[in-house]
């Protein structure tokens, strides 16, 4: 699902890259979306038109993964979240790899400092945590193990920027890093309310899109605390937090919908009734929005044009 959307984001950038995969059909099937998203961002003018034309010749994909980490000069991993497996293919990388070689993990939330147990050089591990959809969306996380030195966050600082991300860095590898942390947060009192009748979910949804959601991309949180001043913020806040849900697990209403088998849209039903709402129409909406938004004024101070001078190495 992210591979595809990495390997679009650095060929874009003016960056060979090579697509691995366990089978020959699954990388041949990444390489395709690749190429397809890299042409979807030349065509909505979010990537300049002779990078997007140049990035099919700079995708590959492949099987051999010893022999491409051989060769590489940076490894993004993005395996399915299962701690064992990626400790074991960052220990193989690691033998396999350049000694300068750079080695990351797209992990949404597991510790980078974890994954890099067992390798010989965890001075070179990192999390670069590429937010979904990762051709569209800006923001990439630079997760910070215990070891990880700190000319592999600044080399990737650089080469993100380069390659139109907004990078941000992680300073201690916690879980949910940084922004799942965040929302994280507001999905645990969404359902709160939910659980507790404040509000049904359609109305939990629209009050987020149509609120502080729509001015979230241009008016920060840090920035609208400010702006409203820190002496009716911390008001507000040590008024309204005595009564939000704050224990240290999810709220029940989310353990009783997966045990009932209500696990989303994959399956028809979760909070919403996907038998009647198109799961395919909201994303599509939503990629469509980031597209606008991101094309407009107010997304270019997230559109950083990738440095024509990078090489192809």
């Amino acid at each position: 699902m992210m591979g595809p959307g990495i390997a679009a984001t650095l060929a874009l950038g003016g960056i060979r890259t090579t697509i691995l995969s366990r089978t020959v059909e699954s990388a041949e099937r990444g390489l395709e979306t690749a190429v397809a998203q890299a042409k979807l961002l030349g065509e909505h003018g979010l990537a300049p038109a002779e990078r997007a034309a140049a990035a099919p010749a700079l995708l590959g994909c492949g099987t051999d993964w010893d022999a491409a980490a051989g060769d590489s000069d940076l490894v993004v991993e993005s395996a399915p979240e299962n701690m064992a497996f990626k400790q074991e293919l960052f220990a193989r990388l690691d033998r396999a790899a350049r000694p300068e070689a750079i080695l990351a993990s797209n992990t949404s939330g597991l510790s980078i400092t974890s994954i890099a147990s067992r390798c010989a050089n965890p001075e070179r591990v990192v999390t670069t945590h590429f937010w979904n959809p990762p051709h569209l969306m800006p923001l990439v996380e630079i997760v910070r193990g215990e070891k990880t030195a700190e000319d592999v966050v600044a080399t990737l600082g650089v080469l993100l920027r380069d390659c139109g991300k907004a990078p941000v860095v992680v300073k201690k590898d916690r879980p949910g890093q940084l922004g799942n942390r965040l929302q994280l947060a507001l999905i645990r009192e969404a359902v709160n309310i939910v659980q507790e009748g404040i509000a049904d979910p359609d109305d939990v949804d629209t009050a987020a899109r149509a609120g502080f959601g729509l001015r979230l991309p241009v008016y920060g949180i840090f920035e609208h605390q400010d702006m409203v001043g820190l002496d009716m913020g911390y008001a507000i806040a040590d008024y309204v937090c005595r009564d939000l849900f704050s224990e240290p697990r999810a709220p029940e209403l989310f353990a009783e919908k997966v045990a009932a088998g209500h696990l989303g849209a994959k399956v028809g039903r979760g909070f919403h009734d996907w038998t009647v709402k198109d799961a395919a129409a909201v994303r599509s909406r939503r990629d469509k929005f980031v597209c606008e938004f991101l094309k407009s004024e107010f997304g270019e101070v997230y559109r950083t044009p990738p440095n024509p001078a990078r090489d192809n190495s």
